[in-house]
């Protein structure tokens, strides 16, 4: 049987660990080239936003060596004809060596607006 065809909530380059930044963090396993889309860390599906296990462990840093890229094209889940989702992933922003740990900058917002 293929190992593709089961969920990976990460790539196998990266793991959660205890972060130095604040909780825990992700970590490259491996070396990681720049460019690299990671993959989907949230995503919303007709209004509800959900964080992947991806989304939820990086930590912020004002010098990140990735960024989450917004999708303005949607793909349909579930095979629902009027649903629309649209979804953020991540991307390198530079080579990344094992042992480093993935930084976004990002702001707080308020979830309520």
């Amino acid at each position: 049987m293929s190992e593709n065809k089961y969920y990976k909530p990460l790539p196998d380059c990266l793991t959660i660990k205890e972060s130095p930044i604040h909780g825990l963090g992700l970590f490259a396993k491996e070396d990681i080239p720049a460019g690299i889309n990671l993959g989907i860390t949230h995503y919303d599906h007709d209004g509800y936003i959900t964080r992947t296990p991806l989304g939820g462990f990086y930590n912020h840093s004002n010098e990140p060596n990735c960024e989450r890229i917004e999708n303005e094209n949607y793909m349909q889940l579930f095979d629902q004809e009027n649903s629309q989702t649209y979804y953020c992933e991540l991307f390198t922003l530079r080579k990344i060596k094992a042992g480093e740990e993935i930084t976004v900058k990002y702001t707080l917002y308020n979830p309520e607006n």
